[in-house]
């Protein structure tokens, strides 16, 4: 029976007991804390029972807010555009420094004014019973405030994107100039090499480029080395690349060996063959994996042993587990789930690397993977870890093709195999789909009815194409204009229409806009990327046009039939995110090809 004296003494200690939170026995521990610290800390128990005995802090602190009344502030960040955040910042950065500092050292935002009541600051705390509070809010000049609980990882969450964390070898990089002058009269030598390591700062630029990469978002980073001792560093952003840094009077072999060093897998003395590796790094309380990529290259320069190295970011912060946020729309869309929905049959996603294929397929088997389903993934390499599914291990000991032969004997329901790269592979994946199974793949065409003739001219068999398959996708990624800096277009260019092949007049109806650039999209006039989708479902019409198929795939027929079924070309999808004023007409006529 809970003691009434506690509930009189502790209204907290009492609330977490009766819900099963804490036991007796931590309570009583807490409590003899907070006795052993009233005269110093003045630390409530729910405060003690997170920092010195390791409780979610969330999972505490919302029962907190109940039972002391604040309103839970709740963040919709899908909807936080571009000009909120600037003014949360903004109220952040006028306070001056040591208020400033007060506000990130006790997590506290000062974040609206109560539309009802003038002059009322709502002030969103990770802990609303700190005793600082009050004076912060007094430092902040508030004639009125309410203090509103907000979850720690909501906090934290925030304040990364209105304070991002500094890059601190970046400012190593800055504050040293330890970088050593080297004779290029000299032959390389792996003394010198070592030298010029050990007294540089090389570790500090090859941390700050994998930091960076992470928070700029960028998808990879490309280490290139250039005759007369420089070494150029790329970051491919929303699909382009562009200069980041360039190490000038520093050995490339330098930067090459510090990189295979920080690496796994790797062998930093191996200058003349194709290697693989791994990173593992926490950036900003998240684990993150990078992928590296070396291959040697020809140089101008005999004396040096050049190799490019590319690094991709894997974060999985990233991964897309809404069917909702991949910009499938209409017909696209309802053919889709239509596709995954089916207990069999073959799902493809079509498109050139980068293309967003693999991010699509894991949407898709997020959707359908459930307990009750044995759920295999055959992919070299495995790039996202997947909840809920077993994902073959390749090695020297099972390669692709052993893994997708096995693969049959080991029970499966819903197969994702990564690449249909050869017969073999594409064969075992339609004999999945034939027998029972839901089967996810990718393959590299342009468009969607071309992947069938591809199929076809690897040697699969009209009629097991036909009815083995229930839909392909075809997939682009497109640049997004940035909402801070996109111009409306008043003069729509002739030429640029006439490509497109779109009446002008027409296209006066609707509000086109264009690229300009600004410091927020680093002057690219783009900032994030969407997806454009065409889909070829199989209906009873696309079956019988493959399964008369004679010597070659009739395409142009398979294009008509997509088209009265109700699909859309990559353009046509294209031009429709246009008309929505989030990319522009120069961005589409790039991406996609003329039908």
């Amino acid at each position: 029976m809970i003691d009434a004296k506690l509930e009189m003494t502790d209204k907290i200690g009492y609330l977490l007991l009766k819900k099963g939170i804490i036991d007796s026995e931590i309570l009583e521990k807490a409590l003899q804390v907070k006795q052993n610290d009233r005269n110093k800390l003045k630390r409530n128990l729910a405060q003690i029972l997170v920092q010195d005995f390791n409780f979610d802090h969330d999972t505490i602190f919302r029962e907190v807010a109940v039972l002391y009344a604040f309103k839970e502030l709740h963040i919709d960040f899908d909807s936080l555009d571009d000009k909120r955040i600037e003014e949360l910042r903004q109220m952040l950065d006028s306070q001056g420094d040591e208020v400033k500092k007060m506000l990130l050292d006790h997590r506290v935002i000062p974040f609206k004014y109560d539309e009802k009541v003038k002059d009322k600051l709502i002030l969103a705390a990770v802990d609303p019973t700190d005793r600082a509070l009050t004076k912060i809010a007094y430092a902040l000049n508030a004639k009125k405030y309410e203090l509103n609980y907000i979850k720690k990882k909501n906090y934290d969450k925030l304040i990364n994107i209105l304070v991002p964390p500094e890059n601190e070898f970046l400012q190593m990089i800055e504050d040293t100039d330890e970088f050593l002058e080297v004779d290029t009269e000299e032959d390389l030598n792996e003394e010198q090499l070592e030298s010029e390591i050990n007294k540089s700062a090389l570790v500090n630029l090859v941390e700050a480029a994998l930091v960076e990469g992470v928070r700029r978002g960028v998808s990879d980073i490309h280490i290139v080395p250039k005759s007369g001792n420089k070494t150029e560093i790329h970051f491919r952003q929303d699909g382009k690349l562009s200069l980041w840094y360039t190490q000038e009077n520093t050995l490339p072999e330098a930067v090459m060996a510090v990189v295979k060093d920080r690496s796994k897998g790797l062998d930093r003395f191996e200058r003349e063959a194709a290697q693989d590796g791994f990173i593992q790094r926490e950036i900003d309380n998240h684990i993150i994996r990078f992928r590296v990529s070396v291959l040697p290259m020809v140089g101008t320069e005999l004396r040096n042993k050049f190799e490019s190295i590319v690094i991709r970011i894997l974060d999985d912060r990233k991964v897309i587990k809404d069917l909702d946020k991949l910009g499938l729309v209409g017909y696209a869309k309802d053919a889709f789930v239509k596709a995954i929905s089916q207990p069999q049959g073959m799902v493809i996603l079509t498109g050139p690397t980068g293309s967003g294929k693999s991010t699509t397929l894991i949407a898709a088997l997020y959707q359908v993977i459930d307990p009750t389903k044995n759920v295999l993934t055959v992919e070299d390499p495995v790039e996202y870890v997947i909840e809920g599914a077993r994902q073959l291990k390749i090695g020297h000991k099972m390669n692709f093709e052993q893994a997708i032969r096995a693969i049959l004997r080991h029970d499966p329901d819903i197969v994702l195999v990564g690449e249909m790269r050869d017969k073999e592979t594409a064969e075992t994946a339609i004999k999945l789909a034939n027998t029972g199974h839901l089967t996810f793949s990718t393959l590299h065409t342009n468009d969607a009815p071309s992947a069938v003739a591809r199929l076809y001219k690897m040697g699969i068999e009209p009629f097991l194409i036909a009815y083995a398959i229930n839909i392909i996708v075809a997939q682009r990624l497109i640049r997004r204009l940035c909402n801070d800096c996109k111009r409306k277009v008043d003069n729509l260019d002739p030429k640029l229409m006439a490509s497109l092949g779109l009446d002008i007049e027409e296209w006066k109806q609707y509000e086109i806009y264009e690229p300009v650039g600004c410091e927020q999209c680093h002057n690219t006039g783009y900032k994030g990327r969407l997806a454009i989708h065409e889909a070829l479902y199989f209906t009873k019409e696309i079956r019988q046009i493959i399964v008369q198929s004679g010597s070659d795939v009739d395409e142009e027929s398979i294009r008509i039939q997509a088209k009265k079924d109700g699909s859309q070309s990559l353009r046509e999808s294209g031009l429709e995110k246009v008309k929505l004023g989030l990319t522009s007409l120069e961005e589409v006529l790039s991406a996609t090809t003329d039908d």
